[in-house]
C-alpha cells in the first residue's frame, strides 16, 4: 500500500498524510488512505488556535470540491487531486483549491451585541457551468459565493496602459483590439449575494431548495424563505416565537428541504420532535402536515431527558423516503410514512449514560453532533468523543467506532476498531470511559456523495478517509 504524499502549503493550512486499512462496517476489509489537513500556522497564539476550529464541513454534489469553514470566518475549499497513469493511488487527494474570508466580526450597535466571524454552515449549488457556488452563514448573515478559475488576461486596450493608468486622449494616433494572454491559473473568489438583517436570533443551518432558485435559512424561532436572486427581502414560512417569551417551550434546533420534493422540508426541535411541513398548503407553515416524535419512557425519565433529547441535527435521504436525526445519545432514522416511532435507533454512546451530570457540569451535553448518509442510505455515520466517530450499517446491523488522530497516522498503519470498556476488567485493547478525552470531538462529519470517500472535522484538524486504490 502506497503512502500519501506529504504536502506543504502556505500558512495557514498545512498539510500532512498517511496511509491506513481498517475493518469495515459490513465485515470486510478496506483499505483507506487517511490525509490529515492541519488548520494553523506554525507560530501561533490561543487566540488563533481558536479561530482555527473547523465549525463546518461539507463536499459538493460530484465530491470533487470539498469546503470547511471555521471560527475565523475563513472558507477553505480543497480539490480533489485528477487521475493520472503514472500516479493512480493519487487520485482521492485533496489540495487546497482556495482559501478566502468570508465573514469578518461585527458589531450590531442597536442590540450591543457582538456578531461572531465563525462559519456555522455551508452549502453547495448544483453546478450549473464553469463556475462554482456555495452559501456561507455565521449568525446573521449568508453569503453566496462565486469561485471560479481565471487563466488568461486582457492587453492591448486603448485609454490605458500596461500599467492600468489612463492615457491622455490626445496622444491616441491609432485603435488597438485588446487580446487575452496567457497566465498562470488564478482562483478567484467572490461574494455575489449577501442575505443580511432577516434573522433576529442566530442561524443554525442553511438548506438549498431542488428548485435551484430558493433557500431556507433557520434560526431558533422562525424559517425564512429566500430567493437567490433577490437579497432585500424574504418571507417568514415559520415562526414558533409565542406573544409572551416566558411561555416559550422549544426551540428550532435544525431544518432541511426535501431533495426531490421543492414544497417539503423538515424542521426539528429541542423537544425531540421533527415537524414535516408543505409549503402548498399555506404561506405560513405553522401548522404541519406530519409530526414525528417518540413517546418518552416514564419510568426513564430524569433531569438530563429534556436536554439529551433535543435533536442536533436532522437530514433527509437521497432518495427521500426516510429522515435521520441526531440527538446526544442516538442517531434515529423515520420512515415519512410512520410518524408514532422511529424505524431504526442506533446507540451512538450509551455508556456515557451514567455520566450525564459531569457532562451537564461541564456543558458538554450541549454538545450539537452532525450526522450523515452515505451515498446509497446504507450507512450512517456521527461522531462522538475523544475523536471516535461511528458508523452504522442499516443492513448488516453492524456497527464500528474509528478514531481520528495523529498519534495514529503512521504510515501504512492499521486504523483498528476502538472499543470503550463500560465496566468490570478492561482489554488491552480497551479504552475506559474515564480515560475519554471530551475536549476532543468530533462534531462535523460529511460523505462524498457516490464514492466511500469521508471527511470527519476534529477541532483544526480535517481527515479524509477512503477506499485504496487498487
Amino acid at each position: 500500500m502506497e503512502t500519501v504524499s506529504i504536502a506543504t502549503f502556505p500558512s495557514p493550512v498545512q498539510r500532512s498524510a498517511s496511509s491506513r486499512s481498517t475493518e469495515g462496517v459490513g465485515g470486510t476489509k478496506q483499505q483507506l488512505c487517511t490525509s490529515i489537513l492541519t488548520f494553523s500556522p506554525p507560530l501561533c497564539s490561543a487566540s488563533c488556535v481558536a479561530a482555527d476550529i473547523i465549525s463546518t464541513v461539507e463536499f459538493n454534489s460530484s465530491g470533487e470540491l470539498l469546503a470547511t469553514g471555521d471560527k475565523g470566518g475563513r472558507v477553505v475549499v480543497f480539490q480533489r487531486e485528477q487521475e493520472s497513469k503514472s500516479q493512480p493511488q493519487r487520485r482521492g487527494e485533496y489540495n487546497v483549491y482556495s482559501t478566502f474570508q468570508s465573514h469578518e466580526p461585527e458589531f450590531d450597535y442597536l442590540k450591543s451585541l457582538e456578531i461572531e466571524e465563525k462559519i456555522n454552515k455551508i452549502k453547495w449549488l448544483p453546478q450549473q457551468n464553469a463556475a462554482y457556488f456555495l452559501l456561507s452563514t455565521n449568525d446573521k448573515t449568508v453569503k453566496l459565493w462565486k469561485i471560479s478559475e481565471r487563466d488568461k488576461r486582457p492587453e492591448g486596450y486603448n485609454l490605458k496602459d500596461e500599467d492600468g493608468r489612463i492615457r491622455n486622449p490626445s496622444t491616441i494616433t491609432s485603435l488597438r483590439v485588446p487580446v487575452l494572454q496567457p497566465m498562470d491559473l488564478m482562483v478567484e473568489a467572490t461574494a455575489r449575494r449577501v442575505f443580511s438583517n432577516a434573522h433576529t436570533y442566530h442561524i443554525n443551518s442553511i438548506s438549498v431548495n431542488s428548485d435551484l432558485q430558493t433557500f431556507i435559512s433557520t434560526d431558533d424561532l422562525r424559517v425564512n424563505l429566500w430567493n437567490l436572486e433577490i437579497t432585500d427581502r424574504s418571507f417568514n414560512i415559520v415562526d414558533i416565537k409565542p406573544a409572551n417569551m416566558e411561555e416559550l417551550t422549544e426551540v428550532i434546533t435544525s431544518a432541511e428541504f426535501h431533495p426531490q420534493q421543492c414544497h417539503t422540508f423538515a424542521y426539528s426541535s429541542s423537544k425531540g420532535s421533527i415537524r414535516l411541513c408543505d409549503m402548498r398548503q399555506a404561506a405560513l407553515c405553522d401548522k404541519h402536515c406530519k409530526y414525528f416524535e417518540e413517546p418518552e419512557d416514564p419510568s426513564t425519565r430524569s433531569f438530563f431527558s429534556e436536554i439529551i433529547s433535543s435533536i442536533s441535527d436532522v437530514k433527509f435521504s437521497h432518495n427521500g423516503r426516510y429522515l435521520m436525526t441526531r440527538d446526544y445519545l442516538t442517531v434515529k432514522v423515520w420512515d415519512l410514512q410512520m410518524e408514532n416511532k422511529p424505524l431504526e435507533t442506533y446507540q451512538v454512546h450509551d455508556y456515557l449514560r451514567g455520566k450525564l451530570c459531569s457532562l451537564y457540569e461541564n456543558d458538554c451535553i450541549f454538545d450539537k453532533f452532525e450526522c450523515v448518509w452515505n451515498g446509497s442510505d446504507s450507512v450512517i455515520m456521527t461522531g462522538s468523543y475523544n475523536n471516535f466517530f461511528r458508523m452504522f450499517d442499516r443492513n448488516t446491523k453492524r456497527d464500528v467506532t474509528l478514531e481520528a488522530s495523529r498519534e495514529n497516522s503512521k504510515p501504512r498503519a492499521i486504523l483498528k476498531p476502538r472499543k470503550v470498556c463500560v465496566g468490570g476488567k478492561r482489554r488491552k485493547d480497551e479504552i475506559s470511559v474515564d480515560s475519554l478525552d471530551f475536549s476532543k470531538k468530533i462534531l462535523h462529519t460529511t460523505w462524498h456523495p457516490h464514492e466511500n470517500i469521508i471527511a470527519v472535522a476534529a477541532t483544526n484538524n480535517l481527515y479524509i478517509f477512503q477506499d485504496k486504490v487498487n
